[in-house]
């Protein structure tokens, strides 16, 4: 068996509009929306009668992010508020400009800081910023330009 690539990452959100506005201040690109079910859908998912928009954002390596959010069945609990530290919450990390900048910014669209803004030596700025749907997405400015 081989691995040929990771096609993507997905993450069920309640505000598909909110989720696709957070990504792109981000910096990715949208790379399409749809809507999905029928059948196939119900079978892949293991539910009953699935209808779903999903979008596909896109980075500047090509890293894409699959957002969706169910019109049918209605979604199943609420966004995880778990800390990072526990088994199986996800985290995403992407190397910006500047940490501070992409946190305000981020901010204003309801994002909000898990712990705060470290730095490690002169080698880079850190911080986890919890995103829609509960997602904490980590912020990364390279200090050192060898890193860049």
């Amino acid at each position: 068996m081989t691995v040929h690539r990771m096609d993507h990452v997905g993450f069920v959100v309640e505000d598909l509009p909110a989720a696709i506005a957070f990504f792109l201040e981000l910096g990715l690109e949208l790379e399409g929306e749809a809507e999905v079910g029928g059948e196939w859908a119900d079978r892949l998912l293991g539910l009953r009668d699935v209808r779903t928009d999903i979008a596909v954002v896109r980075g500047p390596d090509g890293a894409r992010i699959e957002l969706s959010t169910f019109r049918s069945p209605g979604l199943a609990g609420s966004p995880p508020a778990a800390a990072v530290n526990v088994p199986g919450i996800p985290r995403l990390t992407f190397v910006v400009d500047a940490v501070d900048d992409t946190f305000d910014r981020l901010h204003e669209l309801g994002a909000e800081l898990v712990g705060e803004v470290a730095q490690y030596e002169d080698v880079y700025r850190y911080c986890y910023v919890r995103g829609p749907a509960g997602v904490i997405i980590g912020l990364v400015e390279e200090l050192r330009a060898e890193g860049r």
